[in-house]
């Protein structure tokens, strides 16, 4: 295992990509390290040949990322904070490129929904790659006047290309991704100090009513839902998962009482992990 004498925070893509930027607005003291796959962050941080992982559970626009779950159910890392990353989307090109000669437009999957109506009206296809920078340097060593890509300003410069229009996300400015950051032990917090999340998996019970049952102890004891989210794991699952984050920490004697409640119509639960609150999530 690394011993962290420097310390890493992982994330997939390459640099240029919105992950990479995450990294170094937040956890500027660290190094950042690109990989492939989200596969690969989660085993870097599980397995200790990194300290952290920088992952984007869900977009304001857009929605969940859709492995994400899968993995935080397979691999024993924890969550130990979230931030809320403003996303700025661009369209670019190799220089000399006019808006009108674009044909296709590259980028991720989450990217290019989060500018799907500008990229309609556009009237170009599209084409989906793993990653925002990976798609820029794609296009930059094409040299096709006829593809473009959306991608970040960093991953435009970084790799040569003309930023053809600025803003391409269809919402705006009110484009966030939520990032979680794993980490291979949870870390200490404490609900004096600042709002709490707790997050949690669990599949409920074959009996009738069950997942209002499993849910009615948040009520009851005062405990806010923040999110609640059901998903088939790996798509083919006859039983749905539920993915959960409440208001509070399980030392608390209220969330404590709803998890004994949720646990007791429940086969199975899994605490992902325990961490302040992002400010812009208090601020809501």
């Amino acid at each position: 295992m690394s011993n962290f004498m420097t310390r890493i925070i992982a994330f997939q893509g390459t640099l240029g990509a919105n992950s990479n930027l995450a990294c170094q607005k937040f956890y500027s003291d660290l190094e950042a390290k690109a990989f492939q796959t989200f596969y690969d962050v989660f085993v870097a941080v599980e397995e200790g040949e990194v300290e952290y992982g920088m992952i984007p559970l869900e977009n304001s626009y857009a929605g969940r990322v859709s492995e994400i779950h899968d993995l935080l159910q397979k691999y024993e890392v924890s969550i130990i904070a979230e931030h809320f990353f403003p996303i700025s989307h661009n369209l670019c090109g190799i220089d000399g490129v006019r808006l009108e000669e674009i044909k296709e437009v590259l980028s991720h999957p989450q990217a290019l929904m989060q500018c799907q109506n500008n990229l309609r009206q556009l009237g170009v296809k599209i084409g989906e790659f793993s990653n925002t920078a990976e798609a820029a340097k794609f296009i930059a060593r094409q040299a096709d006047k006829s593809k473009a890509a959306i991608c970040s300003k960093m991953a435009a410069e970084l790799y040569g290309l003309k930023i053809i229009r600025e803003n391409m996300q269809d919402s705006g400015n009110d484009n966030t991704t939520i990032f979680i950051v794993i980490a291979k032990e949870p870390k200490n917090v404490d609900p004096k100090i600042a709002p709490v999340i707790t997050a949690l998996l669990f599949t409920i019970r074959n009996i009738p009513g069950s997942l209002y049952k499993a849910l009615g102890g948040f009520a009851t004891n005062g405990v806010s839902l923040v999110k609640l989210e059901s998903y088939i794991p790996g798509g083919m699952s006859k039983q749905a998962q539920f993915f959960i984050t409440i208001e509070g920490h399980p030392s608390q004697k209220n969330v404590a009482l709803a998890l004994e409640e949720l646990g007791f119509f429940s086969k199975n639960v899994k605490l992902l992990g325990v961490y302040y609150a992002d400010e812009a999530r208090c601020r809501k």
